[in-house]
């Protein structure tokens, strides 16, 4: 049988098929999506773990926590963390209404030396010093109800620290300067209802905005050095045994809205530099010995909405109107004997606590028993003042009812007396 010699064409068609390119191609595989949990390029690593140490310094503390404390779904008020990769660290932690069993441990508070803001709410558990890495990194402090038997010493290693509030726990320091002399960057300062006994320290740091110290045992006088504070916007001295006189350099304060001093042993008139603040919101000198009269240019501070004077030795004309009083929120001034207010100018339906005056300014006896509110609605109409109200009530009222029955229970008794005689006359 005669070869068949191959067609040309499925020669040529083969010698294509076998080139290196078209065999490459032929056996590379097809690419595949890349995988879901393969990094790439322009896919980074997740963020949103918590550092294992720091998860298990937590737990370690019986801190109820979630699987991702940094996650969105944890509860935003009690951690916060930073951005870091591949793990990120807390830089906020709040301790509110702790267990009997949560316990501060150093190992601990070394796994959270990233914190720079660490607040204890109703925690009452024993404190231990905190590691100098942890101390030195705070920026905010806050501890209300919480750590028993605080020492000053304790406090002072925050040195860093912008804000500082302490309130409602019992510190054992010979006073408020071995806490505060070596904090150099503070903003705001409480040390409230602290037992806190001594002097107010003469030295302030200038960056102060806020502070309030109050319900303390401090004595002695306000130092000059407080008025200094040109950034001081609150200033809260109230409950404490200071005495003396309100500085006269007060007024320096350029920038104070809230001023409280009240429940001391100040005495001395109101300064009247305060004159030169006329952005203050809230005034309270009540309960103290101040004297003098209540100067003008109070009724000129526009934006006052807190008026406490109550309780002092003021004497004088109260020298509001009522437009200022009804602008205000809060007004007490009672329990001042020698003040009186001008009925002309507030009107009669008014109850402040204090008498008004006579026509030679002096108040009238007795005053109001009830103090502190201006009220529209007093159902007191009539213009007489005090001395005519009282000689009214020994003329009417009770006195005439008295009188009608001893009338009435005599006439019974001489009918009951008449009609026995007669009776035993006609037998």
């Amino acid at each position: 049988m005669p070869t068949m010699a191959p067609d040309p064409s499925l020669l040529l068609l083969l010698l294509l098929f076998l080139s290196p390119t078209n065999s490459a191609a032929a056996v590379s595989p097809s690419p595949s999506p890349p995988s879901a949990t393969t990094p790439t390029p322009s896919s980074p690593v997740s963020s949103s773990t918590l550092d294992p140490k720091q998860l298990r310094a937590l737990q370690s503390l019986n801190i109820p926590t979630s699987k991702d404390p940094c996650s969105s779904h944890s509860r935003p008020s009690t951690t916060t963390c930073d951005s870091s990769t591949p793990f990120r660290h807390l830089i906020s932690l709040t301790l509110s209404n702790c267990s009997d069993d949560v316990a501060l441990s150093l190992t601990a508070l070394k796994s959270l030396s990233t914190l720079t803001s660490l607040n204890f709410i109703n925690c009452p558990i024993s404190p231990i010093r905190f590691p100098s890495d942890l101390a030195s990194n705070l920026h905010s402090f806050t501890c209300i109800n919480s750590l028993k038997k605080l020492t000053g010493v304790w406090l002072s290693r925050l040195q860093n620290v912008t804000e500082l509030t302490v309130s409602r726990v019992s510190i054992t320091a010979s006073g408020p300067t071995i806490i505060l002399s070596g904090m150099k960057f503070l903003h705001s300062v409480t040390l409230s209802q602290t037992n806190l006994s001594g002097y107010l320290p003469k030295h302030w740091h200038p960056n102060l905005t806020f502070v309030d110290l109050s319900g303390n045992h401090l004595k002695g006088k306000i130092p000059l050095s407080l008025t200094r504070l040109e950034n001081l916007a609150h200033l809260n001295l109230s409950s404490n045994s200071l005495n003396e006189t309100i500085p006269t350099t007060i007024g320096d304060l350029a920038s104070l809205q809230n001023l409280s001093l009240a429940s001391n042993s100040l005495s001395g008139p109101i300064p009247d530099s305060l004159a030169a603040l006329p952005g203050l919101v809230h005034l309270d000198l009540g309960s103290n010995q101040l004297n003098g009269t209540i100067p003008n240019f109070i009724r000129d501070m526009k934006k006052l909405k807190y008026l406490n004077l109550a309780s002092n030795n003021f004497h004088g004309v109260l020298p509001f109107n009522a437009t200022f009083i009804k602008g205000l929120e809060v007004f007490k001034v009672g329990e001042n004997s020698n003040l009186c207010y001008n009925r002309s100018t507030l009107g009669s339906k008014v109850k402040l606590g204090i008498a008004p005056c006579d026509r030679h300014g002096l108040p009238m006896s007795p005053p109001p028993a009830k103090d502190s509110s201006f009220d529209d609605s007093s159902d007191s109409s009539d213009d007489e003042d005090y001395s005519n109200v009282e000689e009214k009530k020994h003329h009417s009222g009770p006195s005439k009812v008295v009188l009608g029955v001893a009338i009435g229970l005599s006439s019974i008794v001489f009918l009951i007396v008449f009609l026995v005689l007669l009776s035993k006359c006609c037998k």
